[in-house]
């Protein structure tokens, strides 16, 4: 069972998940959530049709209706289960792990995250203890459908954003721009990345409805990840998206995961952004519609949303780190939006759930609507806020760690945060150390206050210490 994580189910393929596992997740789901009907979806994987067959099977003979979405993204489970209000989903999906790795993604009614805390436990527990009801026994047998919801979840998509802000001739508008907007004068140029992951469907779905120029890199799905697994996280995946960019001039560079629940953005000039900047100026784009809502964030990088929210007009909410906590704070506050700088974005009229297509309509549309580039919009906040991005490393005790940089720093007297892992505050400096929930690292981010040279130097202090600890 170390298939079981913290949030979802992941492992090596067949050694850790199989076929025979996902009909018992399957089964388990259906005697304990008890959903009456299950979306059930899948990835680009090779593996991912005979796991997502092998879920539905558990799950008709566990006595739950399947509504099948096929090839799909994680979000689309999620839009589906919510939108059509059935009691559960399932995403066979491994995001961006290696190549022979595959898991599951559960929902209950709602879209509503079932992880260790709210089930998936209980599940493990269900199937370890081989307390299966016998199919024979557990009632009338699920009935099977395919549901094609890709149309009503395309238009959803289309409600965030004017999309006649996108056109840009003038003379076609109907309607006057805000104040001080100057427009393009030409259709936006955006090159898109799906990293022969799930994404290139969606955007051959939503192209026809946008007045923009969409030039596609590596779009074919292909589960032999024929130019590395879609993660653009690592830097050396990054490099296609930032050369291709420049040779077509274009005004945006996108690239997403494997089942593109995060969306990474390049500007006009090939630079990577990191989505910690992407979390202020998406709160920035949904206040301006939504004047005064809560904006959730995790505590890892602080400075530069807590000040953009101010400046919105929002309430800035901090919560742990990782989609299930992230997505119950939302609930609880009905924030407007959530944001974690992993690239994670959580919008409450998507069922407070993450989407990797939300976030670049909305920056789309202020693009269009300003016609600033997209460097304009983050340079002045890179250069109030400097982080280090996200450092891992490999330790023997993450605990031990955390407490031989809290001895280093003590005789300072910062304040100390510990709502993920420790966030350590001086008035110029902060640092944020975590240990990781899926790997077996930790992570530290550093910020300060309009000072790359200290950034520099406490990055390389901070790293040595913990370097030591290992």
């Amino acid at each position: 069972m170390t298939a079981f994580k913290a949030y979802d189910i992941r492992g090596r393929v067949p050694d850790q998940i199989d076929a025979a596992s996902c009909y018992a997740i399957g089964r388990a789901f259906a005697e304990l959530i008890r959903p009456g009907t299950t979306v059930v979806g899948y990835d680009i994987r090779l593996s991912s049709p005979e796991l997502a067959a092998a879920v539905t099977e558990g799950l008709l003979d566990g006595g739950s209706d399947v509504h099948d979405i096929g090839l799909c993204g994680t979000e689309e489970v999620y839009f589906a289960t919510d939108h059509y209000q059935l009691g559960g989903g399932i995403m066979v999906t491994a995001s961006h792990n290696p190549i022979d790795y595959n898991g599951l993604k559960l929902v209950r009614e709602g879209a509503r995250p079932i992880s260790g805390d709210s089930g998936l436990k209980d599940i493990e527990a269900r199937i370890q203890k081989g307390d299966l009801t016998p199919a024979t026994a557990t009632g009338p047998r699920g009935r099977l459908h395919a549901l094609n919801a890709r149309p009503a979840y395309i238009d959803h998509l289309l409600t965030y954003i004017d999309v006649e802000a996108l056109t840009a001739a003038e003379s076609s508008r109907t309607s006057p721009l805000p104040e001080g907007a100057a427009p393009l004068t030409r259709p936006l140029k955006i090159v898109a990345n799906p990293g022969n992951g799930g994404a290139g469907i969606v955007l051959d779905a939503l192209a026809p409805h946008l007045p923009i120029e969409l030039i596609q890199i590596f779009a074919e799905p292909d589960g032999t990840f024929p130019n590395g697994i879609p993660n653009p996280l690592l830097r050396e995946n990054r490099d296609a998206t930032a050369v291709a960019v420049i040779e077509h001039g274009a005004d945006l560079g996108l690239a997403w995961d494997g089942d593109f629940d995060r969306c990474f953005f390049f500007d006009e000039q090939g630079r990577f952004i990191e989505g910690y900047y992407l979390v202020g100026l998406l709160a920035e784009r949904l206040l301006a519609k939504e004047p005064g809502g809560k904006i959730v964030h995790d505590p890892r990088l602080t400075w530069n949303t807590l000040d953009q929210v101010a400046k919105a007009g929002g309430t800035c909410v901090q919560c742990k780190s990782g989609h299930a906590f992230i997505k119950e704070r939302m609930r609880a506050e009905d924030a407007l939006y959530g944001g974690e700088m992993s690239a994670h974005h959580y919008f409450r009229d998507f069922a407070y759930c993450d989407s990797g297509m939300i976030p670049w309509l909305l920056i789309i549309e202020h693009l269009a609507k300003t016609g600033e580039p997209l460097s304009k919009l983050v340079d002045e906040r890179i250069a109030a806020f400097p982080c280090s991005g996200e450092i891992n490393f490999e330790v023997a005790d993450t605990q031990a760690t955390i407490d031989a940089v809290l001895a280093a720093v003590a005789a300072h007297e910062p304040s100390i945060d510990r709502t993920d892992g420790v966030s350590v505050e001086f008035p110029e400096w902060r640092f944020n150390l975590r240990g990781s929930n899926t790997e077996p690292v930790i992570r530290l981010n550093i910020e300060t206050r309009g000072d790359p040279k200290r950034l520099e130097q406490v990055t390389a202090q901070l790293s040595g210490l913990i370097a030591g600890t290992g």
